[in-house]
């Protein structure tokens, strides 16, 4: 329709958000074949296979680490359609690697692919939000956001779904599960030569208002777009206009370190609160709850599809209830049925019903996750820094994010050798303390603009 989703706009979104479907699908596949990718090491490697699992795991975060900044850098220099493209490449070398990995009986190839995919699932958490939101309407911009979110929980399900033992969970099987994700990087690598560049960064960036006037009028269904080359050429001046903030400026000035921090503290408990812990290992935690290894991999299915049920049901709260209401009922939620999870841990095997309550309480545990913890962090920073100093508050924020995601897969597999049934205990204390800092901490940031959002931190 004129001004709105027309053909060529839903074009361009579908080939930018692969990339996030392919960040679910990295975040979720490499749950099942967990046995086989350890045998493998065993029959090749005089290597503690648990250990070099836990690395294949973590290097992904390594590579969303570098990618992230990566993605922002090519995305300002050459432009958001092109990082796109080159990050599909990275994806099809990744991709290619793990697939090949078993025959080539190489470790390397396998470590060195997972690296890449995470560069390719780095860099596409920057991009493709930044090149959907350009392309959007300012009235749908909202809507169309979401839209990334439920690509990464598609591709977390379909990730746990092609795991299954009679499909792609075996193992003979399991190069084939991780080469899977040749798919849609192939698929965006040849759409996105067909979508066009974002008008936002031909105006802006390049100075080619013509061609802007021409994608703009293209994906809009309407040739009445002054007012929105206006609107970009206003904000653009006012932009000029405002003081450029480092990441230096925002630990040396108070009213810009106090959101900094909160900005920090909800990505940190995003990740600190155990949620890799089960994207990655829940196979692991339900075959150690009594379950049987195929009946574990089905019960991981349905941590994907809650995550992909949440983000749905999360899209008419996020402006109803507000980000600190739905942020403090994800975090106590998490708490509650962490706690839960940690006695059916302890009674399942007096009582193997406990087993179908530890399946349900770490259900339910994702799905409080997904209520707010799992959005809200990636967007409160935006909201929290005026536009001055918002690329670098929300450069900290990914970084940390990756960061502590890099933890978590590489410490989860020692602490659960180490503590037991008490896995998630220091999760549990963690999500309490989270809990604690945003009741205090963190402003309600719904219905305020952004100068009365930073005059708070002025006072």
């Amino acid at each position: 329709m004129s001004g709105g989703a027309t053909g060529p706009l839903l074009y361009a979104v579908c080939a930018a958000v692969l990339g996030m479907l392919q960040f679910g699908f990295n975040t979720g596949v490499i749950n099942a074949p967990r046995t086989f990718i350890e045998n493998f090491i065993n029959e090749n490697y005089d290597v503690n296979s648990g250990t070099i699992f836990s690395v294949i795991v973590s290097i992904f975060a390594v590579g969303g680490m570098i990618g992230c900044p990566l993605a922002s850098w090519v995305a300002d220099t050459r432009g958001r359609k092109f990082a796109l493209i080159i990050n599909a490449a990275f994806g099809v070398v990744g991709a290619l690697l793990m697939a090949l990995s078993k025959t080539s009986t190489s470790l390397a190839m396998l470590i060195i692919g997972r690296f890449f995919i995470g560069i390719n699932c780095g860099f596409a958490t920057t991009a493709s939000p930044t090149y959907v939101s350009e392309m959007a309407p300012v009235r749908l911009r909202g809507a169309f956001g979401t839209v990334n979110q439920l690509a990464v929980a598609f591709g977390m399900v379909a990730g746990q779904i092609l795991g299954i033992d009679v499909i792609l969970g075996s193992d003979e099987g399991w190069p084939w599960l991780l080469g899977m994700a040749i798919i849609p990087s192939a698929v965006q690598f040849i759409m996105l030569p067909f979508a066009p560049e974002t008008p936002r960064y031909l105006l802006l960036s390049q100075r080619d208002e013509e061609q802007a006037r021409r994608v703009l009028s293209k994906i809009r269904g309407t040739d009445e777009i002054d007012d929105e080359i206006k609107d970009m050429n206003d904000e653009d001046h006012a932009m000029k206009q405002e003081q450029k903030f480092t990441i230096g400026d925002l630990l040396r000035i108070e009213s810009l370190r106090t959101p900094l921090i909160i900005g920090i503290v909800m990505h940190l408990s995003q990740q600190l609160g155990g949620i890799n812990a089960v994207l990655y290992f829940s196979t692991t935690i339900f075959i150690k709850t009594g379950l049987s290894e195929g009946d574990a991999r089905l019960a991981s299915i349905g941590v994907g599809s809650m995550l992909f049920i949440m983000a749905l049901v999360s899209i008419p709260l996020m402006d109803r209830l507000g980000r600190r209401t739905l942020q403090l009922g994800g975090l106590g939620g998490m708490a509650v049925f962490s706690v839960l999870m940690t006695i059916a841990f302890f009674t399942y095997e007096n009582n193997r019903t406990m087993s179908i309550f530890a399946v349900i309480f770490t259900l339910m545990y994702v799905a409080f996750f997904g209520v707010g913890p799992s959005s809200i962090p990636w967007m409160i920073l935006s909201e929290l820094f005026g536009q001055g100093a918002r690329s670098a508050a929300v450069s900290v924020g990914a970084l940390v994010n990756w960061l502590a995601n890099f933890i978590v897969g590489l410490t989860f597999i020692p602490m659960s050798d180490l503590l037991g049934n008490y896995v998630f205990v220091p999760f549990t204390v963690l999500l309490i303390l989270f809990y604690v800092f945003t009741y205090f901490k963190l402003p309600e940031t719904k219905n305020r603009t952004i100068e009365e959002v930073t005059a708070l931190f002025k006072k």
